[in-house]
């Protein structure tokens, strides 16, 4: 291990089912996550973050048959494709080590020995499943456990379920899981302890069903086909196989096992708290540290859900607010053990409070004195005042020891309060001290550089301990102090800054935002667009033979360049890949449709076997394919794995 390095740290954060709609709430956990695996890695730790997509079940058959594809490809598209989930990672900058789909293959390979394992010694057994089911939250239920009929976790209807089916021995380990929850720190809030003792394992903890029969798109019972694994235990050994367990792929279970936390919501905390370290016991594994079950970001009361239709667009927020406003503000707001109440006015509010009155203009204010009064550099020659310097000094000195403790509890509102309060103080020691008087006389100046110091000292404490929260904006803090040190160790200490620290200047960090034009303006994003008129399609050409039909050689052509023509308001110049080794010029009337410049690299279609012809005096080798409605055209694009030179056939 390397000295600077403290030890590992694995911490996890769910992986997701992958929603065709992601919302804010998807990223609540994850942001959560992705600040403590940073503020880890800022202490010195080596960490794994995992995260990762849950793909199998029977909700995701079913949306696939009805959207017309496989369940791979479904899934495929959410995960991979544009907008989504590796996209909101992505746009959140989410600074994840490893990410797992459980339709990886070395991952249902893992799953199937593991299966086998618990079947071997005993702990998994052949039965019939009558009882309840609901399929959003692929939770079976008895009637006890019903509320008013309906699903506990989500309000949503239950089926009658009946099937050949395996169980796990779960109340086997009803004893075991109690004394873990009751006698030890393993579920984080304690009221989570409560619920899941008295709810759930007191009244008696049923054997699991751990196999369906009743679908096909999950990780198949190798030694029994017809069968696929439970989602849940597909789901939850992702923590291990992600690290090697029962494979090959990685190496890493005896440096990160057992996991230090997994960050989860609460409607999940059963499968976590209960049926997860039931699981470990029965192949004698270690358990993890700790399962923190956080709240949920409600909006007018209720959980965010595409079903009820009061989802938030983490994509239209980020844009409009910048990505660091909006992590800011989930962590800011609401402790993370609690459920939280979302609303726009409230995010607005938070940015101008927090992020525009305080923190950015401390920073936007003392680099401007500092360059307007001296420079480029402050004078080495300063002089202090213990009256009005030793509180704010002192503040400073002891930040992180406060702060430090609260992350360690993952009380991220109360860390990020420890920071404002001291910069809070920070904006007041400006108006005790007044700069701008010191500045008129020339005796003062020893003075003035040293509350410019001080405030400078102070930003780099306080936006060195923002990292985790807002990476991007403390490393526009770090630029502005002419790129100071903000490692843990000088974050301890009040005075790492040169004397003379050499300032730059820019634009404001967090523009105030106007509380009532932007509500307007998210209100109207909000609202559902009109259907565009439906446009008429074109007139069906005479029939053709087939004969005539094989004449039209279709290639894919791969876009080499493309070019207005001059002089033209309709043609574009295509320089073209078919395959051949030889460019080809193709000439087509899509300039309106199209900027040149984001036509290069795709894959079109072309009919390469059209006699050359002149246009506006350049020759044009074949035609390439569009699809008409109306008066707008689409070139036709395809698979970008498809070779140029390939036929259509």
């Amino acid at each position: 291990m390397c000295e600077k390095c403290k030890g590992n740290f694995y911490i996890t954060t769910p992986i997701y089912y992958p929603s065709d709609k992601l919302h804010i709430g998807h990223a609540y956990s994850t942001v959560a996550t992705d600040t403590m695996a940073r503020y880890k890695r800022l202490q010195g730790y080596d960490v794994m973050f995992l995260t990762g997509t849950d793909e199998h079940g029977q909700k995701i058959e079913d949306k696939a048959k009805n959207a017309g594809v496989t369940p791979k490809q479904f899934v495929d598209n959410i995960v991979e494709g544009e907008g989504g989930v590796k996209d909101l990672w992505k746009l959140m900058n989410i600074s994840y080590d490893r990410f797992i789909r459980t339709t990886d293959d070395y991952h249902v390979a893992s799953i199937q020995k593991i299966f086998k394992m618990m079947y071997d010694n005993g702990d998994i057994y052949k039965g019939k499943y009558v009882g309840k089911y609901c399929k959003p939250c692929e939770s079976f239920w008895t009637d006890a456990q019903l509320v008013d009929g309906m699903c506990p976790d989500c309000g949503g209807e239950v089926q009658e379920a009946e099937e050949e089916a395996y169980f796990f021995r779960l109340s086997k380990y009803a004893d075991r899981v109690q004394d873990l929850l009751e006698n030890t720190d393993f579920l984080e809030p304690r009221s989570r302890v409560n619920e899941m003792v008295n709810n759930f394992i007191k009244p008696g903890l049923e054997d699991l069903c751990v196999s369906r029969t009743s679908f096909t798109w999950g990780v198949p019972v190798d030694f029994d086909p017809g069968h696929v694994v439970y989602v849940w235990i597909d789901a939850l050994f992702n923590y291990m196989t992600a690290l090697g367990f029962q494979n090959d792929r990685y190496q890493d279970l005896e440096k990160f096992w057992p996991a230090d936390v997994h960050f989860i919501g609460k409607e999940i905390v059963r499968f976590h708290s209960i049926i997860w370290p039931a699981m470990l016991m029965s192949l004698n594994l270690p358990l993890p540290k700790k399962v923190f079950g956080h709240g949920w970001l409600l909006l007018d009361g209720g959980k965010m859900s595409k079903s009820k239709g009061n989802v938030v667009d983490p994509y239209v927020l980020s844009q409009r607010f910048g990505v660091d406003a909006l992590r800011f503000f989930l962590l800011r707001s609401f402790p993370f053990g609690s459920d939280g109440n979302f609303s726009n006015e409230l995010l607005i509010s938070t940015i101008n409070t927090d992020l525009a009155n305080d923190l950015g203009n401390l920073v936007s204010r003392t680099v401007a004195m500092a360059q307007k009064y001296f420079g480029e550099k402050l004078p080495a020659e300063q002089t202090e005042n213990p009256e009005l310097d030793t509180e704010l000094v002192s503040m400073v000195s002891g930040l992180r020891a406060k702060y430090e403790e609260q992350m360690e509890h993952y009380a991220f509102q109360n860390a990020l309060s420890e920071v404002f309060k001291v910069i809070s103080r920070a904006n007041k020691y400006i108006d005790e001290n007044a700069p701008w008087v010191l500045a008129k006389s020339e005796e003062n100046k020893p003075r003035l550089a040293r509350v410019l110091y001080n405030l400078l000292e102070t930003i780099r404490v306080c936006g060195g301990l923002l990292t985790p929260f807002m990476p991007q904006t403390a490393g526009e803090i770090g630029k502005r102090l002419g790129g100071a040190r903000m490692d843990w160790e000088s974050l301890g200490v009040f005075g790492v800054l040169p004397a003379d620290v050499a300032t730059v200047n820019g634009p404001a960090l967090f523009p105030r935002i106007d509380m009532e034009k932007e509500l307007a303006a998210l209100e109207a994003l909000s609202k559902p667009k009109k259907a565009e008129p439906e446009l008429p399609l074109a007139e069906p050409k005479a029939e053709i033979a087939f004969d005539d039909f094989e004449k039209v050689d279709m290639t894919v052509v791969k876009v080499l360049s493309c070019e207005k023509v001059k002089k033209s308001d309709k043609l574009l110049k295509f320089t073209l890949d078919d395959g051949t080794g030889t460019p080809r010029t193709i000439l087509s009337g899509i300039a309106k449709y199209y900027q040149p410049e984001e036509l290069v690299g795709k894959t079109l279609v072309a009919v390469t076997n059209l006699a050359p012809r002149k246009m506006m005096g350049q020759l044009s080798c074949g035609m390439l394919l569009s699809a008409e409605r109306g008066d707008k055209l689409n070139l036709v694009m395809v698979d970008d794995k498809i070779p140029a030179g390939a036929r259509l056939v």
